[in-house]
């Protein structure tokens, strides 16, 4: 597996604490749950080999990849019931193959347009996330 000293996505720890929280692993990633939640159940998947593209997998992984980006995105929807999901894929800081998937509702801001990548609006309790991915497992 390849791995980056400086990726939260590969090195877990303090390094993805500071924005993210492991749900579980999935078949060929791992799904994280975003702790800025101004989006209830705004999730990352990320890939487990520390590659920056999807041309970079072959496409048997990437449909494994992509295989788990619809659980998730099915169990987001199961759980939290947005409107929409968008989906995300960015990195131009950290190289990391990973999408967001981020739950849009029609009655809170930004329905209609882009969302932000880190509003830095709502952040949780520890109890409250664990509740969170809790019921993000259950569906899963």
């Amino acid at each position: 597996m390849m791995r980056d000293s400086n990726c939260g996505y590969c090195q877990g720890g303090e390094l993805l604490a500071k924005f993210g929280i492991k749900i579980c692993d999935l078949d060929v990633s791992q799904l994280i749950l975003f702790k800025e939640q101004s989006k209830p159940g705004r999730c990352i998947v990320a890939y487990k080999d520390h590659v920056s593209e999807i041309v970079d997998i072959s496409d048997e992984e990437r449909n494994r990849f992509f295989a788990d980006v619809t659980r998730a995105a099915r169990a987001i929807h199961q759980a939290f019931s947005p409107d929409k999901l968008n989906y995300g894929a960015y990195g131009d800081t950290g190289c990391h193959l990973h999408m967001h998937l981020v739950p849009k509702y029609r009655d809170q801001d930004e329905w209609g347009g882009v969302f932000q990548m880190n509003p830095d609006k709502k952040y949780l309790t520890e109890t409250a996330y664990a509740e969170m991915i809790e019921k993000i497992r259950e569906c899963l």
